[in-house]
């Protein structure tokens, strides 16, 4: 306890709640979307903020002390928007298909085939998915300053004033600024926010296993969380420089979504997105110490699943440009270091660059995200590379 204390600092706690308040905020209303799809009572959906909030808290928590490394967890936002398309699946049916998909989940972790698979992707083609992936939030903060230009832009020049001056707290600066000019623009009232119900409740749903919600729920959300979150997840830990345990890490997030499954803890896995943010230099300049960062956000997370829909509300009130803009922001050094690993390794290049501009493109065929097909097309070109040609 003392030495994770010392390892703690101003900065690394600042990462762990951007990553929480990026991560949150950006996709709970599609966690709503699929609670109404499912028919869920008010009582369910707080329950499901319950379970998501307590089980990111607690995975993120357990694997990063267990490890003295940056692991993040997250809800899977493609498997959530999964659910919300989802139709003729009553909440019984959909509990059993979570625990199917959770356990699927833990097989692929402790059978070890989902990290072999991963060691067979070169670290290039890595680098260029986690900046494609990245890269994303960078241009949406470019793009706010249609909406919000005194904001972003004051936001920016904090950025940069931060990175000259004091460049561990360049994160922390940032959001000072944003949260300053939101409260003197009026954009950030916390009035309407609803203190009432503050603590969650579990609520238990016994779960209905029928073939109809396996195959049409439980497969899909099992392809999906495994291709478009943990996938990504894995590529930004090993393209930021940690060799996490890849099999623990994947059957602990089964088997905390198999366990929380009736309380609507539908899927957890590896973040990618947030996680960067604790992986990165503005997080802490020693990568031995930001674990800390992914600790903290664990902490934030199991404080969002017991606070409920108050804490939901709160992280609501902040101006999506400033949500965005920080995201974007705290990001530019990974996204940096990332095409800069990417585009190093000559044989690779062409390769990785294919990978870059598919992920970035956001692309989704068969409910697929783009970082898989960015890793199909990467692991397609080396292959083409890779054939010598005949001797005449």
């Amino acid at each position: 306890m003392r030495a994770l204390l010392k390892d703690f600092s101003p900065s690394t706690v600042v990462a762990g709640f951007v990553a929480v308040l990026v991560g949150y905020t950006s996709s709970v209303a599609i966690i709503f979307q699929a609670t109404v799809a499912l028919g869920a009572t008010p009582a369910q959906t707080a329950s499901w903020l319950w379970a998501l909030g307590l089980g990111m808290g607690l995975t993120s928590l357990a694997l990063s002390l267990w490890t003295r490394q940056p692991v993040l967890t997250a809800w899977s936002t493609p498997g959530a928007a999964l659910l919300a398309s989802t139709s003729g699946v009553e909440m019984p049916e959909a509990i059993g298909a979570f625990v199917v998909s959770g356990l699927l989940i833990t097989w692929a972790g402790a059978s070890g085939w989902f990290e072999k698979l991963m060691d067979r992707i070169p670290v290039a083609i890595a680098s260029a998915l986690l900046a494609g992936v990245l890269a994303r939030f960078g241009l949406d903060a470019v793009v706010s300053v249609r909406t919000a230009p005194s904001l972003v832009l004051a936001m920016a020049a904090a950025f940069l004033v931060g990175r000259r001056l004091w460049p561990r707290y360049a994160v922390p600066g940032v959001l000072v600024a944003g949260v300053a000019v939101a409260l003197a623009q009026g954009r950030l009232s916390l009035l309407g926010i609803d203190t009432s119900q503050v603590f969650a409740l579990p609520v238990w749903t016994a779960p209905h296993f029928t073939w109809h919600a396996i195959v049409g729920v439980a497969l899909p959300l099992f392809i999906v969380t495994m291709a478009s979150q943990n996938l990504p997840g894995v590529a930004a830990q090993r393209a930021s420089g940690y060799q996490t345990p890849v099999s623990a890490s994947i059957a602990v997030t089964g088997a905390a979504t198999t366990l929380l499954a009736p309380f609507g803890g539908y899927a957890l896995n590896l973040a990618a997105i947030t996680a960067a943010i604790c992986m990165g230099r503005e997080a802490h300049e020693d990568p031995a110490r930001r674990y800390t960062a992914s600790v903290a956000a664990g902490l934030f997370y199991v404080l969002l699943g017991l606070a409920g829909g108050a804490v939901a509300m709160l992280l609501a009130a902040f101006p999506r440009e400033l949500v965005t803009a920080i995201a974007g922001l705290a990001l530019l050094g990974t996204i940096t270091s990332a095409l800069a690993s990417a585009l190093k390794d000559e044989a690779h290049r062409d390769a990785a660059i294919l990978t870059f501009l598919v992920c970035l493109s956001g692309i989704s065929v068969f409910g697929i995200g783009a970082a898989f097909w960015g890793v199909v097309a990467g692991g397609v070109a080396t292959l083409v590379a890779s054939f010598r040609r005949p001797h005449p």
